[in-house]
């Protein structure tokens, strides 16, 4: 037995419509148009095209270069200035300052002091040369001492020398000479001026340590002649000499 062929099913109105491409969005279209007008314009720009660079000139004014110059000179001059100044100069020698008055040789008796004469029951009579504040006992020990009859209890042993004086060392019976003959039997119980040492100067009223020391250095020039002389110490004006006139001599 034959099979009937079938027949295909009417198709409705909406099925026999051919099928319609999607329309372009605005935006495509407006990218589109833009491309092609920049493609007119200057080419395809996937292609790409060498371009030839510019070469820039720079242009200086006068002016400009003027002014420059201006500077670079100045900038020099001030260096060679500066180095002129800094470079030492030529040596300058200068001369010997010379004394203002001629330095007087230095006397004997200020180098070594005093020089006194021990005489008497000393071992080595003779000259001595002592440093300056030395004392009796000094003087003896540098003359070689005394003797077995010495009587030294007649002597100052702690008076200080006087320069250019004589120390006589007695033996019994004797009497002390000299300076210490001059304290020791001054019955007036005068100071001498010329004999005594700082100590009893300085035991006078109104002369102290330091007036007794320049009265002592007044005498190593020369000794006192007259109580009057006692003015030219410096220190003692006419009231202190006349408190002083009845308590002194020469």
């Amino acid at each position: 037995m034959t099979p009937e062929p079938m027949t295909p099913e009417p198709m409705t109105p909406e099925q026999h419509r051919p099928p319609v491409a999607a329309p372009q969005t605005l935006t495509t279209a407006a990218l589109q148009i833009a491309a092609a007008g920049y493609a007119a314009a200057h080419g395809d720009p996937t292609t790409s095209v060498a371009v030839p660079r510019r070469r820039v000139r720079w242009a200086v004014s006068w002016r400009l270069a003027g002014a420059a110059g201006a500077v670079v000179l100045l900038v020099a001059g001030a260096v060679a200035l500066r180095a002129a100044a800094v470079a030492p100069g030529p040596a300058v020698v200068l001369p010997t300052p010379a004394p203002s008055s001629p330095v007087a040789p230095a006397s004997p008796t200020a180098v070594a002091g005093v020089v006194v004469d021990v005489v008497g029951a000393v071992a080595a009579p003779g000259v001595v040369r002592l440093a300056q504040g030395s004392r009796v006992v000094d003087a003896i020990a540098a003359a070689g001492g005394t003797t077995a009859d010495a009587q030294v209890s007649a002597l100052n042993l702690a008076r200080i020398l006087v320069d250019g004086e004589q120390i006589a060392v007695p033996r019994p019976g004797e009497q002390a000479a000299g300076v210490d003959a001059a304290v020791s039997t001054g019955g007036d119980d005068l100071v001498d001026l010329n004999t005594a040492d700082a100590a009893a100067l300085d035991g006078l009223p109104g002369i102290g340590p330091v007036l007794a020391d320049r009265i002592v250095a007044h005498r190593e020039d020369g000794p006192f002649t007259t109580v009057d002389e006692l003015a030219d110490v410096a220190g003692i004006g006419p009231t202190l000499l006349e408190r002083l006139r009845d308590l002194v001599r020469v």
